[in-house]
C-alpha cells in the first residue's frame, strides 16, 4: 500500500462551533511522509502545528491542538474524513483558532475530498500493527478503549447515557471504504441540560439546529425552556414534547453512536500512522480517545519501527535455494535463510541461529553470542537481495559495502533466536549505489540497527 495525498486543493467556509467566528479553511496536497499539519495563516509567521497526539492540549467538547501558545480546536471531523479516506499527507491552512463546524458532521469534508480526488504517492504506508490487546480505562467516566489484533482496521463504538431518549446505542465500521455512506453524515449532539453551562464556559457560540442535534430528555418548565431557546437563538417549542430537536430529521436511528465513532476516528488520526487492528470504544469521548492515542504515540517514539510479522507457515518470497542463485556467499558466511516480504523499497529476511554455528566455538565458549559484525553482514546480504532484484541477470552482480554508519547494538542474539531483518532504502539508488537502513529484531525487540551504503558491481 502506498501513501496518498489530495490531487488538488479545496477551500471551505463556515462558522466555528465554539467561537462563532466566520472561518475559512483550505486543504492542500502534501509530499510523502509529511503527515497531517495545520497552519494558522491568520497569525504572524503563520505557525504550523503537527496534528499528533502529543500536541493535544484540551479535550472539552472537542479536540484542541496547541504548540507554543498557538492552538486550533474542533479538528476531529476533518481529521476523521482524511483518516477514513486513507489520506496520509495533507496541509490544512485555517484563518482562525478553530475549524468550521459546517453541518456538524464530516460529510462536506468527504464530498470535497472525493471531488478533488486522491493521488497515490511513491512512499509506502507505515502501518501501526496492533500485536497484543491494548486497553485504556477512565475510572471517573467508565469509558474504555480497547485495541485487538486484526488483519485490517475496524472500529465500533457503544454509548450509554442516563436518558430516556438516548440510552444505549451501538455503531460499527468494518471497512473504511463504507465511511462516506455509513458514518460521515452523523452530526454532533448536545443535551438541553448541558447548554447553559456550555454557554457560561464561553462555548457553542456558533451552535444551532443546522449543525447539531439537541436532545431534550428531561422535562423543564415552559418558561425555562423558552429562556434556553432564546439564549441559543432557536425557535421556542412545547416543553411537554421530549425527543430529538433539529432542523433536519435524524440521518440514522443511531446517529449519536455513529457520531461518537466518527470522533474516535478523528482522534485516532493523531497517532500519525494508519492502524491495523480492531478498536472497541465504550462510552468514548475526546478525553479517553486522547489517552489512547498518547499511549500508542509513546510506543511509536520508543521504537520507531515495529518488528515485521513472521508467519512460519507462509511460503517465503525467496527460499535458500533462490538466495544462493543471487548471492555468492556460502557456508559459513551465508547469513540469510529466507525472504518473507519484499516491496519496491524494503525487504524482510529471516535467519535462524542454532548452537551449531561455527563462530560460537570462540564467541564465546561458555556464553555463546552472535558477533555483532555478523548481524550487520546479514542485514547487508538481505539488502543486497533487494538491490539485485532491481537489475536484469542478478546472478552476474555482487554487492559490496562502501560505508557503515550509526550502528547500535541494543541486546545480544544467542543460539535458538530467530532474527528478522528489515532493510529499506533511505534514498533512491543512484549509479548502482544504495544507502540503506537495517534493523534486526528478535521477537518485538530491536537487537541491532545500522545505516550502510552498498554498491552493485558486475562480476568479472
Amino acid at each position: 500500500m502506498k501513501q496518498q495525498t489530495l490531487k488538488g486543493s479545496f477551500t471551505l467556509q463556515g462558522k466555528g462551533l465554539h467561537t462563532g467566528l466566520d472561518i475559512e479553511i483550505t486543504f492542500l496536497p502534501a509530499p510523502e511522509n509529511h503527515g497531517y499539519k495545520i497552519q494558522r495563516i491568520d497569525l504572524e509567521g503563520q505557525p504550523v502545528i503537527d496534528a499528533v497526539a502529543e500536541n493535544v492540549t484540551a479535550t472539552q467538547r472537542g479536540t484542541v491542538l496547541g504548540k507554543q501558545n498557538v492552538s486550533v480546536s474542533t479538528i476531529e471531523h476533518a481529521m476523521a474524513a482524511l483518516y477514513a479516506l486513507e489520506i496520509d499527507n495533507c496541509l490544512m491552512q485555517v484563518n482562525a483558532p478553530e475549524f468550521p463546524i459546517l453541518d456538524g458532521s464530516a460529510r462536506i469534508y468527504v464530498e470535497n475530498i472525493e471531488r478533488v480526488g486522491i493521488e497515490e504517492q511513491n512512499a509506502e504506508k507505515d502501518y501501526y500493527i496492533i500485536r497484543n490487546k491494548i486497553e485504556v480505562t477512565d475510572e471517573e467516566t467508565g469509558a474504555t478503549i480497547m485495541a485487538l489484533p486484526d488483519d485490517h482496521f475496524s472500529v465500533s463504538a457503544m454509548v450509554l447515557f442516563d436518558s430516556p431518549i438516548l440510552n444505549y446505542q451501538y455503531a460499527s465500521l468494518e471497512d473504511t471504504k463504507c465511511f462516506a455512506e455509513e458514518i460521515a453524515s452523523a452530526r454532533t449532539f448536545v443535551f438541553v441540560r448541558e447548554i447553559e453551562q456550555l454557554l457560561k464556559n464561553n462555548l457553542i457560540k456558533g451552535g444551532d439546529l443546522d449543525n447539531a442535534i439537541v436532545i431534550y430528555d428531561q422535562k423543564i418548565e415552559q418558561q425555562e425552556f423558552d429562556r434556553i431557546a432564546d439564549l441559543t437563538g432557536a425557535q421556542r417549542r412545547d416543553s411537554d414534547k421530549l425527543g430529538f430537536i433539529s432542523n433536519r430529521p435524524l440521518v440514522f436511528k443511531n446517529e449519536p453512536a455513529r457520531h461518537k465513532l466518527l470522533d474516535v476516528l478523528g482522534d485516532m488520526a493523531l497517532i500519525g500512522r494508519p492502524i491495523k487492528g480492531r478498536i472497541i470504544a465504550t462510552r468514548p469521548g475526546h478525553k479517553i480517545n486522547s489517552q489512547f492515542t498518547h499511549l500508542i504515540r509513546k510506543e511509536i517514539k520508543r521504537q520507531e519501527i515495529q518488528a515485521p510479522l513472521y508467519d512460519p507457515n507462509k511460503a517465503p518470497v525467496m527460499d535458500v535455494n533462490r538466495i544462493k542463485e543471487l548471492l555468492p556467499h556460502r557456508y559459513p558466511m551465508l547469513l540469510v535463510d529466507k525472504i518473507i516480504e519484499m516491496g519496491k523499497n524494503h525487504i524482510v529476511g529471516i535467519k535462524n541461529f542454532t548452537c551449531n554455528e561455527p563462530f560460537f566455538q570462540g564467541h564465546f565458549p561458555q556464553e555463546p553470542v552472535v558477533p555483532g559484525v555478523l548481524l550487520i553482514e546479514a542485514m547487508a546480504q538481505t539488502g543486497g537481495l533487494l538491490t539485485l532484484n532491481s537489475v536484469d541477470d542478478p546472478a552476474s552482480y555482487s554487492t559490496y559495502f562502501l560505508k557503515i554508519d550509526n550502528v547500535k547494538f541494543r541486546q545480544k542474539v544467542v543460539p535458538g533466536d530467530t532474527v528478522i531483518f528489515h532493510v529499506s532504502y533511505m534514498t533512491e539508488m543512484r549509479r548502482g549505489c544504495a544507502y540503506m537502513k537495517g534493523y534486526a529484531f528478535v521477537g518485538d525487540k530491536i537487537t541491532t540497527e545500522v545505516e550502510f551504503m552498498a554498491q552493485i558491481i558486475k562480476n568479472k
